[in-house]
């Protein structure tokens, strides 16, 4: 059995007003932005492709479209910077920056690419060195 509600009553609260509203297009009422949004966090939660969305969740491509708009037109970022207030205002927000140290290696391929530095002297060699 699916849990069709993701967020609490209080959560959505906090994050229905900075959503687009909303408002039938031309003739089709819209899909509740509230399932749109439930649809998005399940998907998010569960690590599903957007295909495999639950049915009570409404059509998967209703939930993809308006993520990919809501992410372009900075709706994401305004509801992340809420939170991020709301919760610091509460004493619920810990700013501790962690370092990662996470070595990223090149393709074997790439060892074997010319290097082209802006000049004769390679970066990591002192200019005395090579005269």
């Amino acid at each position: 059995m699916v849990r069709m509600t993701v967020l609490s009553d209080a959560q959505w609260e906090t994050i229905a007003e900075l959503l687009s509203p909303e408002r039938p297009r031309l003739w089709r009422p819209r899909r509740s932005n509230r399932q749109v949004v439930d649809g998005i966090v399940y998907r998010y939660r569960c690590g599903l492709a957007w295909r495999d969305l639950p049915e009570g969740f409404g059509p998967w491509q209703t939930a993809w479209k308006r993520h990919r708009r809501w992410s372009a037109d900075g709706t994401w970022d305004k509801v992340l910077a809420a939170l991020q207030v709301r919760a610091d205002a509460e004493g619920r927000l810990d700013w501790t920056v962690a370092g990662d140290s996470t070595v990223c290696r090149a393709h074997q391929d790439s060892a074997t690419l010319p290097r082209h530095t802006g000049g004769s002297v390679e970066s990591q060699q002192s200019a005395r060195r090579t005269t």
